[in-house]
């Protein structure tokens, strides 16, 4: 390629590279009968390995043909309604479009001379959903370049990540910051501790024992000793608000210091939501941080019809909403919103170059990244097509479908259903009935232990056939299947297919796990 980088000169040449990357898409989407090739790890690894870097292809088409091969050929199909594993949406079509818009122009939000319009739609954005989870603020159409006209009202404010997992950790970082400017507590029996390592090392994190690994990272990351993370046990799959009431008065009464209390607005197996408004009262009372992780249920805040799962997500002082799952965005694509804005202020690092600390307000004074993409984009252009209202009819489509197929495994004797959804995930277990030369046709059931021992062998074996795609998890104790609804348009058909799957292989391994017991290694 003579002039491969973009510009008005050859354009001609980008819009036919836009072209046939599109066709190639087509080409998958059209291809992809199942939601996986067969391919084992161990062949596409000698086939990239192969792959002389040293040598360079010359020109696109070549390189595409070369990707075909051994990306799309390969690539797990999201899209596809046999994959249930994972949450990983299928993706709006504005937002693909918005994708090609903001990667060909390649706007970096994080000062306004770089990217003026871009940074002012990412702020509407971020106050429209502000405004979603019920954070108040003082005025939501004052201007971004001029902060002198805000009052003492705490203004909300928020800034897009790359996921949850950056979310939560910049969440967390600000609650810390938020804590540690604040006088230590007494202790009991001793002085105040004023230094900051010593408080650090009484500083705890209090959160449900789902939590996603994100909060446990983030912990390590800030510096807080190995036993920060209080993971309290719950009432059934919730956090349960007495509990958290009787450990942070346990807390304070031993002179440690609560960052933040972490509650779930979907856990990552279930779908369960923490009573947030019980728990936002609670952490008033005790004057803690709340911080509530929304990766999951965010999609939740337009639902047309759930929105009240929700209820009390507004007395957070952080929120964590991933549009990449729920709001049917590509990757990456999340946000971090504070209800007072001025939070943000932990994360400043001025430097002369970029953002002078006596110059104006800018993107990057809110982000852990200096460099970041105009994300932004993927949720405007799909709120701009389909409204929220249309985003979450998606999400609710989804919801309904997964209850379908709580029900299906439910009156399935094969199958055993181990939660009824919650949200858009369904865990069950296979059961199948098999017999052996030992033991009666009446005591054909599987025992619970080899039950267990069956699940990830189903689940192996149909990675490797790449039929259908689940996942497995492991709930009070025991491994079950998981299936993650997230296609509004999963038919009864698909549904079918996945579980007649899921009872094929089960009733096949089922054979070797009864041999297994009788000899005595499962007992």
């Amino acid at each position: 390629m003579n002039d491969p980088l973009l510009g008005s000169r050859n354009r001609e040449a980008h819009a036919a590279a836009l072209a046939a990357a599109t066709a190639e898409v087509s080409r998958y989407l059209d291809g992809r009968t199942t939601p996986r090739s067969s391919a084992s790890p161990s062949t596409l690894a000698a086939q990239t390995a192969a792959v002389d870097l040293a040598a360079p292809l010359g020109t696109l088409d070549r390189a595409l043909e070369e990707v075909r091969g051994l990306y799309l050929d390969h690539a797990v199909g999201y899209h596809h309604p046999r994959y249930l594993a994972h949450l990983n949406c299928p993706i709006t079509i504005p937002a693909v479009a918005a994708e090609a818009l903001a990667t060909s122009v390649n706007t970096a939000v994080e000062t306004w001379d770089q990217g003026t319009s871009a940074c002012l739609i990412e702020q509407k954005l971020i106050d429209w959903v502000t405004g979603l989870i019920g954070f108040d603020a003082s005025d939501l159409n004052a201007s971004a370049f001029d902060a002198s006209d805000l009052d003492a009202t705490p203004r909300p404010d928020g800034v897009f990540t790359t996921g949850g997992t950056a979310s939560n950790l910049q969440g967390l970082f600000t609650a810390r910051e938020d804590r540690l400017a604040r006088p230590a507590p007494g202790r009991r029996g001793a002085e105040r501790d004023t230094d900051r390592g010593a408080r650090l090392t009484r500083l705890r994190i209090v959160t449900g024992e789902h939590a996603h690994l994100s909060v446990v990272k983030a912990a390590r990351l800030l510096g807080l000793s190995p036993d920060a993370v209080i993971a309290l046990p719950g009432d059934g799959d919730r956090m349960d608000p007495a509990t958290l009431d009787r450990t942070l008065s346990a807390l304070a009464d031993a002179g440690d210091e609560v960052a933040a209390v972490v509650a779930l607005a979907g856990t990552t197996d279930h779908g369960a939501i923490d009573p947030l408004r019980a728990v936002g009262g609670i952490c008033r009372r005790h004057d803690v941080w709340l911080h509530v992780d929304a990766a999951y249920g965010g999609g939740l805040l337009v639902s047309p019809t759930r929105r009240d799962l929700l209820d009390g997500i507004g007395l957070a002082d952080s929120v964590t909403v991933d549009f990449h799952k729920t709001f049917f965005l590509p990757v990456a694509a999340s946000a971090l919103l504070l209800r007072d804005g001025s939070g943000f202020r932990h994360s400043t690092v001025s430097a002369d170059y970029l953002n002078p600390a006596d110059g104006d307000d800018h993107a990057v004074d809110k982000s852990l990244q200096t460099t970041r993409r105009f994300d932004a984009l993927k949720l405007w252009m799909t709120l701009r097509v389909l409204g929220a209202d249309g985003i979450g009819r998606l999400l609710d489509e989804a919801i309904d479908v997964a209850a379908r197929i709580g029900r299906t495994i439910e009156a399935d004797p094969e199958l055993e259903l181990v939660r009824r959804p919650a949200l858009s995930t369904v865990l069950f277990r296979p059961r199948p009935a098999v017999t052996a030369p030992d033991r009666p046709v009446t005591d054909s059931a599987l025992t619970d232990d080899e039950a267990d021992a069956l699940v990830r062998p189903v689940r192996d074996a149909l990675f490797a056939e790449g039929r259908s795609l689940v996942a497995s998890t492991v709930v009070d104790g025991r491994p079950c299947l998981k299936l993650t609804v997230l296609d509004p348009n999963l038919g009864d058909e698909d549904v079918a297919v996945v579980l007649t799957d899921v009872r094929d292989a089960a009733r096949y391994l089922a054979e070797g796990i009864r041999e297994a017991t009788t000899a005595g290694v499962l007992t």
